[in-house]
């Protein structure tokens, strides 16, 4: 792991927390909000492995669907909050690491038009 890509590597670590979270949800949102965050966090990784190995020319797009990934993630975290499911401050921390993501993918999404 420690040859990916800074990004990747911040995606992926996301995965423990967010399925530590959605052990301990009730199962009514585990089977619906819980798992629906998990999916849409490996969409993300998958569009971000797809671009780093996509030619130049298609990197923009597999960014752009990671992009829209992430903002669904950030929404689905809201949520989390909204609902009072998960513990404030633990959400809180995964949307500062989803915003460092996204700054990321912002850079790299500007560096490759």
């Amino acid at each position: 792991m420690s040859d990916e890509l800074p990004i990747i590597n911040r995606t992926y670590n996301l995965y423990k927390p967010i399925d530590s979270i959605n052990e301990a949800l009730p199962k009514r949102r585990r089977y619906s909000l819980g798992n629906s965050t998990e999916q849409t966090l490996l969409e993300l990784m998958r569009h971000l492995l797809t671009a780093k190995h996509a030619p130049k020319t298609h990197k923009s797009l597999y960014l752009l669907k990671a992009q829209s990934e992430l903002e669904l993630l950030r929404f689905k975290l809201r949520l989390y909050l909204e609902l009072g499911v998960a513990n404030e401050t633990r959400i809180m921390q995964l949307q500062a690491q989803i915003a460092e993501i996204g700054r990321m993918l912002g850079g790299w999404l500007k560096s490759s038009m």
